[in-house]
């Protein structure tokens, strides 16, 4: 008598199955109520860029050609104005915002709805239904802030003269927010999947420890997010009054590489304890 063996079924592989998650989960992310606070943050400084270009189309001496010896009252270009968006409202508000907002719902949406059992017992490992929604975090919010820096570019940037260092700029940080992204949501997955009331935490993270790390001398810097990516920033702020005093708290910078290599090493090694939390943890659903 032959016995026959049925073939065991194995489970997909990580990165396939991460990707199964991520199908599942992109447009669950694009449909959520984060979506319209997404579209609000992101909003606003292209609703102001409108404003300037309005104002220009209506004489408004905003754009000067002359720099400090013109006789307009305003002595910022186009490109200045842009980068100083980019500094203030992207890099120093946007881009954590939405890494926190975002990034500590991975897994804790799935607990408070009371879902994460239903991802949990499909055949597939646990860090990679994190890694799949983290792909969905990072696809949806650069996919949304991207395309209104291109706008705000548009809109400020004057369309005469020579935009070549300006594009080469607009590049540079389309590159610096993607990575701002990516790296916010590892740090901020973190905390979703190992506290309790992560978003408390992760604001107190990036409007308590980061402003107040950056702002003391010291070595305190090092430990922020913040400290790595203004080194990636292309312009310089407009050296004038406040905003010469904020650039000389804010600008003591590390190296291009070094800070390349410091945010690659936070991406890799918080992703890697994310998958692991959300491995070894065991969530409790609150009846």
């Amino acid at each position: 008598m032959t016995t026959v063996e049925t073939p065991t079924r194995r489970p997909p592989a990580f990165l396939a199955s991460s990707l199964r998650i991520f199908d599942l989960s992109v447009g669950e992310m694009l449909w959520s109520r984060r979506t319209i606070f997404m579209a609000l943050v992101v909003g606003a400084p292209v609703a102001i860029a409108l404003l300037i270009r309005v104002l220009v189309g209506l004489g408004a001496p905003i754009f000067t050609e002359g720099g400090p010896r013109s006789n307009s009252p305003i002595h910022m270009t186009g490109p200045a104005i842009f980068g100083l968006v980019i500094w203030v409202m992207y890099l120093r508000f946007i881009v954590p915002v939405l890494g926190v907002f975002y990034g500590t719902s991975l897994i804790a949406d799935e607990v408070e709805d009371k879902t994460i059992t239903y991802l949990f017992t499909r055949p597939i490992p646990r860090g990679a239904v994190l890694l799949g929604k983290y792909f969905a975090y990072l696809a949806c919010t650069v996919f949304v802030v991207l395309p209104s820096v291109v706008i705000v570019y548009l809109c400020i940037v004057p369309m005469r003269g020579s935009l070549g260092g300006s594009f080469i700029d607009l590049v540079k940080d389309l590159t610096l927010l993607a990575i701002g992204l990516a790296v916010y949501g590892a740090v901020f997955a973190v905390i979703g999947a190992r506290f309790k009331r992560p978003l408390l935490v992760g604001l107190i993270f990036i409007f308590g420890w980061e402003q107040a790390a950056l702002a003391f001398p010291g070595y305190l810097k090092k430990l922020t997010v913040a400290y790595y990516l203004q080194a990636l920033v292309p312009h310089a702020m407009p050296n004038d009054n406040v905003i010469s005093l904020i650039q000389g708290i804010f600008r003591d910078n590390p190296s291009l590489p070094s800070a390349l290599f410091w945010l690659g090493v936070i991406l890799l090694v918080f992703l890697w304890i994310a998958a692991v939390s959300v491995e070894r943890k065991e969530y409790v659903l609150e009846q």
